[in-house]
C-alpha cells in the first residue's frame, strides 16, 4: 500500500476547497490527480472535466485527463485531451510525451517516435521522455536502442525501479543481456 492515506488527505482537502469555492477549478484538477493515484478513474475524470468546464484553456487539466483515459485503454480520448493540450500549449513537452506513449500503447510507433522526440527538443533532460524513448525501442523489440535510453533516463535521474521491474512495455526485452545488466545494477545501487 502506498501513500493511499496522503490522496484520502488531498481528497478532503481539496474537497473543502471546493466546497469555499466552487469555481476553484485548479482543486477540482488537483483532487482529480488525487483520484486519479487512487485508480479511482471515473471520479478523476469527472474532476478534470469540471476543471475543463470551469476554464476550458486549462492545459494540464486536459494533461491529466488524458493520462487517465489512458489508464483505463480509451486512448483514443486520451489522444484528443492531448492533442487539445498541445493546442493550447504548443509548447509543453509534457503533452507531447504522454502521447507518444499511448501511440506506444497503440502500436503507432513512427507518432509515438515523432511526439517524444519533440518532447525532448523541449527539454532534452526529460527523464520521462527518455524512458518513454526506451519503452518504444523495447516495443520495437530492439533491446539495445532501448537501454541505451533506459541508461539515459537513469544516468539523469529516473529511479522508479518498480515501474521499469514490472511494466509490460518493458517485457520485449526483459530477458536480454542490457535489461538484465541494468535491473542488477539497480539492485546493487540500493543495496549500499
Amino acid at each position: 500500500m502506498t501513500k493511499l492515506w496522503k490522496y484520502d488527505f488531498d481528497i478532503a482537502k481539496y474537497t473543502k476547497a471546493i466546497e469555499l469555492n466552487p469555481d476553484n477549478y485548479g482543486a477540482y484538477s488537483n483532487r482529480g490527480i488525487a483520484y486519479q493515484k487512487k485508480g479511482q478513474y471515473g471520479l478523476s475524470i469527472a474532476d478534470f472535466t469540471k476543471a475543463i468546464e470551469l476554464n476550458s484553456d486549462f492545459d494540464m487539466a486536459y494533461i491529466n485527463r488524458g493520462n487517465a483515459y489512458q489508464e483505463i485503454g480509451q486512448y483514443n480520448l486520451s489522444i484528443a485531451d492531448f492533442n487539445r493540450a498541445i493546442d493550447l500549449s504548443p509548447q509543453n513537452g509534457m503533452a507531447y510525451n504522454n502521447r507518444g506513449f499511448t501511440f506506444i500503447l497503440m502500436e503507432r510507433y513512427e507518432e509515438a517516435e515523432n511526439d517524444i522526440k519533440k518532447s525532448l527538443e523541449f527539454n532534452p533532460n526529460n527523464i520521462y521522455a527518455l524512458n518513454s524513448m526506451a519503452e518504444l525501442y523495447s516495443a520495437k523489440n530492439d533491446a539495445e536502442e532501448a537501454c541505451m535510453w533506459l541508461k539515459k533516463a537513469i544516468g539523469k535521474g529516473y529511479n522508479n525501479w518498480s515501474y521499469i521491474k514490472t511494466s509490460k512495455t518493458y517485457d520485449n526485452i526483459r530477458n536480454s543481456p542490457c535489461f538484465i545488466e541494468i535491473i542488477s545494477r539497480s539492485s546493487r545501487a540500493v543495496e549500499q
